[in-house]
């Protein structure tokens, strides 16, 4: 069964399908290691500002801090094999030169209804035995609003969900400040988002201390 959270801010974004897995999930592994998760999960987010105080308050900052540095520093993630960050995909795609951002850019500048401002994190000639979670971004004006609609594989939401979700967040109004507009929706479809059996407890207590 497919699930969707429709919230405010990314942190009651993040409760909210945090209490989901937790409610509804099923057991599954990730590479070995023991998770709970729901499939087909939806998060739409009406107004996806990065400085959320949920987040600043329960998120981990060195989870938030690594986050960062792979969406802005385009040296190779060390804990993902030496892969190429996300900061390399999307401003110099596969070393070629390619700044993606820049290109969603220009092609809303160029068309403002245009629907295919599309771009990919996945490099199929060196991602063999890393997929970025995060693999698909697209960007598209609806009433003068920059929305973002984001594609990810899986997504681990007890310990660093939350920073995807306010790395993408700031990459978004990023380029609604160079295109003059003001934000808008921030979706991301995730088909396995799950939390390792490890963090349970301590999203069980989290929960419990927002979802009433």
């Amino acid at each position: 069964m497919a699930v969707r959270i429709e919230a405010t801010t990314l942190g009651e974004a993040w409760i909210g399908i945090a209490a989901a897995i937790l409610r509804d999930g099923v057991a599954g592994d990730w590479e070995g290691a023991p998770i709970v998760e729901v499939f087909r999960a939806t998060l739409e987010v009406r107004s996806p500002a990065a400085d959320d105080s949920i987040i600043a308050e329960h998120g981990d900052r060195e989870r938030l801090s690594w986050m960062h540095a792979n969406f802005t520093d385009r040296s190779p993630v060390a804990e993902l094999g030496g892969a190429d960050s996300y900061a390399t995909r999307l401003f110099d795609y596969a070393h070629a030169g390619r700044d993606q951002v820049r290109w969603v850019v220009e092609r809303i500048s160029a068309n403002p209804s245009t629907r295919d401002a599309t771009v990919t994190t996945f490099q199929p000639l060196t991602d063999r035995s890393y997929v970025p979670c995060v693999s698909l971004l697209d960007f598209w004006l609806l009433e003068r609003a920059l929305q973002l609609d984001v594609y990810a594989h899986g997504i681990d939401f007890g310990t660093k969900g939350y920073a995807n979700l306010v790395e993408l967040a700031a990459l978004q109004a990023r380029v609604a400040g160079d295109l003059d507009v003001p934000t808008g929706t921030l979706t991301m479809t995730v088909k396995s988002a799950h939390i390792y059996e490890t963090e349970l407890d301590a999203m069980r207590r989290l929960v419990a201390g927002h979802v009433t």
